[in-house]
């Protein structure tokens, strides 16, 4: 398989951020483009098929608070107890 060069012109802004949600599903810009391609010419038409996880879990805030925490426990700070269970 030959492989070829697609050149594009993209607002600055819009790269970055494109490139910062490639990452943020694992994958590099030219795997991405790829997929796109591949889905394209596969459904004749423009697909629309991968999502940035939107589960707060993983947002910066949270898992700072979850580093935190677990940073505080191998310290000492913390405190074991049983398993409370909500009440219905």
């Amino acid at each position: 398989m030959a492989v070829s060069t697609i050149i594009a012109r993209v607002d600055e802004d819009d790269k970055r951020n494109f490139i910062e949600l490639c990452n943020s599903v694992g994958l590099n810009v030219s795997s991405a483009i790829n997929i796109f391609i591949k889905a394209v010419l596969r459904e004749k038409h423009i697909p629309s098929m991968i999502m940035q996880n939107s589960d707060p879990f993983y947002s910066p805030e949270n898992q700072a608070y979850v580093l935190k925490s677990v940073r505080e426990l191998r310290e000492g700070k913390g405190h074991a107890h049983e398993l409370i269970e909500p009440e219905d």
